[in-house]
């Protein structure tokens, strides 16, 4: 199980600077957030600062940009980290696609996986195995001729997508090589809906359902004690407020019995109530969807919850912990070491 750290696209000098100092402290990846930067560039740079990281994008909306524009982008990124690179895409919400990105949104699961389907074809045009000959109900590609970037002595990038419902979960077991799983989830939802609706997809395919690797990004609450813990208790209560908003994953509520929880977030945040959609959160539910411990317990906790389950665990607040400075990512060096001894690394 590798251990990875989250954040968003960056100034592209401090995105160098926050790369060399993850490394530095321990963490294998580095996966990459689109929000108001896009996640490429800062991939980029983090190649170039700290070679050794692996990086990922976590996700990159895949829609407003057409599969030969991503397989290209793809491509370079992982020449650039000598096959160190993994393609992360996502639909995003159809608000942002229509109203952000002014493109089209139908279909997102079918469209997604065709995407997927589209990029393999790209990727070994790209490598000189075939002719690029690719007809789709909603992407058609035939011309590639002098502008291929032409092959590189690395294998073609791993593409990952992020799924939560179960049509998706299928699609994405049919055709991905590894689920980003949303920062909202349970163990229950990971054993109950994620694993058998990827597990249906991969054998509908013909693929053995152990072959789709399972990222997980994990809310920590950890420190030694009750006011340590406290900011991030709060951070986390936000946080899957703000997820849990979204109406589309009201099932992650329902599957624990807090039915109308979603429908409830959303409201308040339609009136600007962050504090109410906080106070939402329950500590039964911060129990549910974070992860609670001190330093020390907090790699025996980790392995327990997630051990079988995730090929990687993606640390959410990562990023926050290097805005800190040296002495909280110096706590983060220590935990990460003893994980990966008690992971038998």
């Amino acid at each position: 199980m590798k251990l990875d750290a989250f954040g968003p696209g960056l100034e592209l000098h401090r995105a160098q600077e926050r790369a060399r100092a993850l490394a530095d402290a321990g963490f294998d990846g580095l996966q990459l957030a689109e929000a108001g930067r896009t996640a490429y560039l800062t991939a980029a740079a983090t190649a170039l600062a700290a070679p050794e990281l692996e990086v990922g994008t976590a996700i990159a909306t895949a829609f407003p940009r057409s599969p030969m524009v991503t397989a290209q982008i793809a491509w370079e990124l992982a020449e650039a980290t000598k096959g160190r690179f993994t393609l992360g895409l996502g639909t995003q919400i159809k608000a942002h696609i229509e109203r952000r990105f002014s493109t089209v949104y139908d279909h997102p699961g079918a469209r997604l996986r065709e995407y997927v389907l589209a990029l393999r074809a790209i990727f070994r045009a790209f490598a000189g195995k075939e002719k690029l000959s690719f007809e789709g109900r909603f992407y058609d590609f035939s011309m590639l001729g002098i502008w291929t970037p032409g092959p590189i002595a690395y294998p073609e990038p791993p593409i990952w997508v992020a799924a939560v419902r179960p049509w998706m979960l299928r699609a994405a077991g049919e055709v991905a090589d590894g689920i980003h799983v949303h920062p909202f989830h349970s163990i229950k939802y990971l054993r109950e809906v994620l694993l058998p609706n990827v597990a249906g997809g991969a054998k509908s395919a013909g693929r053995n359902p152990a072959d789709v690797q399972l990222a997980c990004p994990v809310f920590t609450i950890v420190g030694d004690s009750d006011a340590e813990r406290e900011e991030w208790r709060q951070r986390a209560r936000f946080q899957i407020a703000f997820y849990g908003s979204t109406r589309t994953y009201a099932n992650v509520f329902e599957l624990h019995g807090w039915p109308g929880t979603s429908e409830k977030l959303h409201e308040l945040q339609r009136k600007g109530d962050m504090k109410g959609m906080a106070e939402t959160i329950t500590d039964d539910m911060l129990d549910v969807y974070a992860v609670t411990a001190t330093w020390d317990d907090l790699p025996r906790v980790l392995a327990d919850k997630y051990g079988g389950l995730a090929s990687r665990l993606i640390f959410y607040f990562a990023n926050e912990a290097w805005e800190k400075g040296p002495d909280t990512l110096r706590r983060w060096q220590d935990m990460l070491a003893r994980t990966k001894t008690l992971l038998g690394r």
